[in-house]
């Protein structure tokens, strides 16, 4: 029997939204989207694997006017082999669908981004214009020779300085995905820029512009920390802390009216409380009138009648 998944759940806030995005990792999409803008850096967005939308809600606060936003994730289409098949199956089961990452991402931005719901290769073929994109996230399969893939697809999409994000290089049950990322680095001429304890931060261009920024500014923003690793010649920050403060992300069309309902929902357990604790009161108030109902009820009729005679004549 298929169960259909359930009806995706209207955020009110970005922390709604399912996902394993942190907020040093917002803190650091932020500040490489800013700093961009800042330099008048142009060019398109691009992420490969989106689940369920938080990291694409957050690439499309930083889009300008004539800048596009691709996504392309398999969604709840059918995976293209079956090692693929089992990693989806492992990892997401029935919770990714296009449409909860739809009802997501409109629920912050009016317009959707443009989305391929394929496996990411088909991005090999050109579809992304070559050299049109400042910002690239990839966090699709975790298989090597399906990140080897996207990494290459990243590259040629990239400007001389776009950036490009891993997810998950470093995490226990992804193996595949340090291997093509590190391979990158030391055979693909990808240079590493910061990294945190989920994702890696690079570019084909000149990393030390970013290195320096991040370092004059304790990691771009009070709270961070930086330290410097060297790895097989090159130089890596590492960025920790937690940044303070991370500015609340603006919350979604919905929030003021879930946000009334979870009034009226205080409200009403609130008064059943009260209701439940006069109730009890009363009947703490009450103690011989109960005993007398209690052992009325339970006395056979007959030594019941006594009784009342008895204190008739009393």
């Amino acid at each position: 029997m298929t169960i259909a998944p359930a009806a995706p759940v209207e955020p009110a806030v970005l922390a709604d939204v399912p996902g394993w995005f942190w907020d040093l990792d917002r803190h650091a999409f932020e500040w490489f989207l800013d700093r961009q803008a800042r330099s008048g850096v142009r060019g398109d967005l691009l992420e490969l694997g989106a689940y369920l939308g938080r990291s694409a809600i957050v690439m499309a606060r930083h889009l300008a006017d004539g800048e596009h936003f691709t996504i392309c994730d398999l969604f709840d289409s059918d995976a293209p082999d079956e090692d693929n098949s089992a990693e989806m199956a492992m990892s997401y089961r029935k919770t990714l669908t296009r449409e909860a990452f739809e009802a997501n991402y409109l629920a912050f931005h009016d317009e959707l981004p443009t989305i391929i719901q394929a496996p990411t290769s088909v991005l090999a073929d050109g579809r992304v214009r070559a050299g049109s994109c400042r910002f690239v996230h990839v966090d699709a399969s975790h298989l090597y020779e399906h990140v080897a893939g996207d990494i290459l697809v990243a590259r040629a999409a990239l400007q001389p300085q776009g950036v490009l994000v891993m997810d998950d290089y470093r995490s226990a049950h992804t193996p595949g995905v340090a291997a093509a990322t590190w391979e990158a680095v030391l055979n693909g001429g990808l240079n590493p820029i910061c990294l945190t304890e989920c994702k890696f931060y690079g570019t084909w261009g000149d990393p030390k512009p970013f290195q320096e920024e991040l370092l004059r500014t304790s990691g771009g923003a009070p709270g961070c920390r930086t330290h410097i690793d060297t790895i097989a010649g090159h130089r890596v920050l590492r960025l920790g802390g937690e940044p303070d403060p991370v500015v609340d992300f603006p919350v979604s069309r919905h929030h003021d009216r879930l946000a009334q309902q979870e009034t009226l929902r205080s409200a009403e357990r609130a008064a059943e409380e009260l209701a439940a604790r006069r109730s009890a009161a009363a009947a703490a108030r009450r103690p011989v009138a109960v005993a007398r109902r209690v052992a009325a009820d339970l006395m056979p009729p007959i030594l019941t009648g006594a009784v009342r005679r008895a204190r008739r004549r009393g």
